[in-house]
């Protein structure tokens, strides 16, 4: 496109300086030869201009690729969960003030944004990191592994950056650094989103995308396009994979409680044992997916993460509490699991004598959605950062995100950088969530620099 709007205008500098030089007596051919040479000195310049401008780009993310290195490794060793990420905004918030953006804090209670005014007339983006961690006692022997806790359910835990977050949240500190240099050559606007609380908020507190949006921030902003990435367990450093339009399940949390009565572990004929309901509603939860949805359409999945109850041997407690996940990429199919679920649950209490109640949370996640239009433009920019090879197309992802809410509102795209050793089959790695999930952090590069380039190339294109 560039080469034809150069063209274009080479071709009327071509035709006034055919004129100016038969007004001088220049024959036309040497007239033609003539502008013939001005236009390619041109063309020349503006190649040498471009393949500086890129040369600059490269130089700007090899500089400040080592500092997000160190960034997320100070984060990972100081991981906060969710709604409690004082620590991490606050390492943020002062590196973008630094930066000279325009800074607002406390959004969604620990939340962190930036607005970069490009200098030249264009749209606004947004790019998205979240920065909250999991309760999960790392064991991976690195040297700033996490030895943080704290409470979490009423218990005391460990906290881990499972999931990457810590990385996401140095990516795009590490983006917001390189674009604040190149301002004067933006066409548009950035407004750069860190985000608390992507995992869940704390029992009766709200948190995350769904809150920044409720709060206003699309409004005050104005996005046209979202961009995140996440780092991911399934690809080997070095690679990046995507999927246009449903992507990331929708995801549900639910919570079961089931009331018996407490006796002695010896007599149990004198009490209702719920430990053995719920172990029968385990079993049977586990036939929705296999014997009652049309899985040939979506998968779905059904999870219990959690039972809680009992505090002795020889004690059949009184009531006991389940909590699990739902996962669905369809409405009807999310409906129909959830009638499934409170009917196994309700019946398999009565048969034994209990009673159970069946919850799910009103809070879950939408289905992340990548508009197809956008990643169709934007893939060439994947392809180039990582080599086409190198460059997945996904199967669909049972895993949720709350980005989905943003991919809501405007068009987004949602993507993935390999994080596995390139001498390890991913199927086999510790995946994310588990306290043995290990970064490569080979890969931290490319993560740079596909947000960062998405951003330039989607800003160029809008600007013409």
């Amino acid at each position: 496109m560039s080469v034809k709007l150069v063209a274009n205008d080479h071709g009327h500098a071509h035709t006034r300086a055919n004129n100016e030089n038969l007004r001088r007596g220049i024959p036309l051919r040497t007239s033609r030869i003539i502008a013939a040479g001005s236009a390619a000195i041109v063309l020349a310049a503006s190649s040498i201009a471009a393949a500086s401008e890129k040369e600059r780009l490269e130089e700007r993310l090899r500089a400040v690729e080592p500092r997000v290195i160190e960034w997320r490794r100070d984060i990972h060793r100081n991981p906060e969960l969710s709604n409690r990420e004082f620590r991490t905004a606050k390492l943020v918030t002062e590196h973008l003030k630094r930066l000279g953006l325009e800074v607002q804090s406390g959004i969604a209670h620990t939340g962190v944004v930036a607005f970069l005014r490009g200098g030249k007339p264009g749209p606004t983006i947004a790019l998205r990191a979240d920065m909250d961690a999991l309760p999960v006692t790392e064991e991976v022997d690195v040297p700033f592994r996490s030895r943080a806790t704290a409470e979490y359910r009423g218990e005391t835990v460990g906290v881990m950056h499972a999931c990457g977050h810590d990385a996401h949240t140095a990516i795009l500190m590490g983006v917001a650094e390189v674009l604040a240099g190149m301002r004067d050559s933006l066409a548009g606007n950035v407004l750069f989103i860190f985000q608390p609380a992507e995992e869940g908020p704390p029992a009766g507190e709200e948190g995350g995308a769904e809150l920044m949006l409720k709060e206003g921030l699309f409004e005050k902003y104005r996005p046209e396009a979202v961009f995140g990435l996440h780092v991911w367990s399934l690809l080997r450093a070095g690679e990046i994979g995507y999927r246009s339009g449903p992507t990331m399940a929708a995801s549900d949390f639910f919570t079961i409680r089931v009331r018996g009565r407490q006796s002695h572990g010896s007599r149990p004929w004198q009490g209702i044992d719920p430990i053995v309901t719920a172990a029968q509603i385990v079993n049977a939860l586990q036939t929705i997916v296999s014997r009652q949805v049309d899985i040939t359409r979506n998968p779905a999945v059904v999870t219990v993460g959690a039972i809680k109850g009992g505090i002795r041997h020889n004690i059949i407690p009184d009531e006991l509490e389940m909590i699990g996940t739902i996962r669905t990429f369809e409405p009807e199919q999310r409906a129909a699991i959830i009638q499934g679920m409170e009917r196994i649950v309700r019946s398999t209490a009565e048969a034994n004598g209990a009673s159970a109640t069946f919850h799910v949370d009103p809070s879950g996640n939408p289905v992340v959605v990548n508009d197809p239009d956008l990643t169709r433009r934007m893939l060439p920019t994947l392809q180039r950062v990582a080599g086409a090879e190198n460059v997945k197309e996904l199967a669909l992802i049972t895993g949720a995100e709350d980005f989905a809410f943003y991919a809501r509102e405007v068009p987004g795209l949602f993507f993935f950088v390999g994080v596995t050793p390139r001498d390890q089959d991913p199927e086999t790695a510790a995946p994310n969530h588990s306290p043995r999930f290990f970064i490569d952090e080979s890969a931290i590069g490319l993560g740079l620099r596909a947000m960062t380039e998405l951003a330039l190339d989607y800003l160029a294109a809008a600007g013409g």
